[in-house]
């Protein structure tokens, strides 16, 4: 057991890679004449851009995650695995409730400029989920929380919707987080209650794939009606994805301990090839390669590089102990809900201050040199945060 609940250094480091990309790319969203390969493809282009591949990765390690949480868990004698997992679930859907909420804020309708609402919701959010220490008093806890939810509770009574038809608060999509949360709400369910059992992991993972292939190919038109608000969160393309780790992870866990983890990259790299190639097949006929639309072959070609991926950081950090490379952004692998919020409080501030960049870092070159700034120094405040004990928890 005590090989099970060590932590994995090559998660932390795929997280944390994964987390500055996901925040460069966001940055990087909307700065013209950079190279559109890094972008987000069009919702209708069959294109696959390196933004495409972030979200795909970060749902792969919340399923690379899973068996080593669960175990650690269980090996403390926390017996309320499954209302952890529930919980946690409710909070990334929550939040996410309240950041796809934020793209409909109408600003003359209201009390608050954007900017302040943005700023006002995501400051709520550090009080409700900051990691309180042990030595933190239930007082002080109880008002900083307190505090944190009225300031939420106030948000919403402000909020007014740019849709006449759901003038206040209302379901547009899930959000990032929301997604997220059903994903680790399925996928940690099934690996709980299915004991681990590798049989089932792999079951679990072809389910939600072809899942996926069948919604695309009009076989589930008859759940169109319920495809916002169903369980699945959509068409099964993100449990797809969270599976896969999940039964990486266990694999990993299998062959380590029984001394053949050279069959584990003998099996990373062939499962990648077979993903590859049904991938390019699907993609003729469903659509194309499309992360706007969660197409098949998006799923399917993703999974692939994270595969890679990840095989490449088990051999650089598991086995050649070359963590220490990673070390400059290891805050956004072992804080990385406080590194995904910190952008929601700088842009809303930096927006009211009414500054501008200077030109030749709005665009081009020195547009890209900014974003890659600008990763670096939210991956800097995270872990000087983490420094002085503040850092978010669900």
């Amino acid at each position: 057991m005590s090989n099970l609940i060590n932590r994995i250094r090559s998660i932390d480091a795929f997280r944390a890679v994964t987390m500055f990309l996901m925040i460069f790319v966001n940055d990087l969203d909307g700065v013209p004449n950079t190279p559109e390969w890094l972008k987000h493809a069009a919702i209708s282009d069959d294109a696959l851009g390196l933004a495409d591949t972030i979200f795909p990765a970060f749902l792969f390690i919340v399923g690379l995650s899973i068996p080593y949480a669960f175990a650690k868990r269980l090996h403390n004698s926390e017996a309320h695995v499954p209302s952890r997992i529930i919980t946690r679930s409710l909070a990334l859907i929550f939040i996410g409730f309240f950041h796809a909420n934020s793209e409909t804020y109408n600003e003359t309708a209201t009390l608050l400029p954007k900017p302040v609402w943005d700023s006002l919701a995501t400051f709520s959010f550090f009080f409700i989920f900051l990691d309180y220490q042990k030595n933190t008093s239930k007082l002080r806890r109880y008002i900083f929380q307190g505090f944190g939810w009225a300031l939420l509770i106030a948000m919403c009574i402000v909020y007014r919707s740019t849709d006449p038809a759901h003038p206040w608060l209302h379901l547009t999509w899930w959000g990032i987080l929301g997604l997220i949360g059903w994903s680790y709400l399925v996928c940690g369910l099934i690996y709980y209650y299915s004991n681990g059992y590798l049989w089932i992991q792999a079951a679990a993972w072809l389910f939600f794939m072809f899942f996926n292939i069948d919604f695309h190919f009009g076989m589930l038109d008859f759940l169109s009606g319920l495809q916002k608000y169903m369980w699945i969160a959509g068409n099964g393309a993100m449990q797809a994805f969270t599976m896969a780790g999940v039964f990486v992870s266990v694999l990993y866990m299998r062959l380590s301990k029984n001394n053949e983890i050279k069959m584990l990259w003998a099996a990373m790299i062939m499962m990648a090839i077979i993903l590859f190639n049904l991938g390019f097949i699907v993609r003729y006929f469903s659509g194309g390669i499309s992360k706007a639309r969660d197409t098949p072959s998006w799923v399917l070609i993703c999974t692939g590089i994270s595969l890679v991926v990840y095989a490449i950081f088990i051999y650089i950090v598991d086995f050649r102990h070359k963590y220490h490379w990673f070390k400059i952004i290891e805050p956004a692998g072992t804080s990385t809900f406080t590194a995904y919020l910190l952008p929601y409080l700088f842009y809303p501030i930096y927006q009211m201050t009414d500054l501008g960049y200077p030109e030749y870092l709005d665009q081009g070159t020195g547009g890209l040199i900014r974003c890659l700034i600008f990763s670096f120094v939210i991956v800097w405040l995270t872990g000087l945060l983490q420094k002085i004990n503040v850092r978010l928890k669900i």
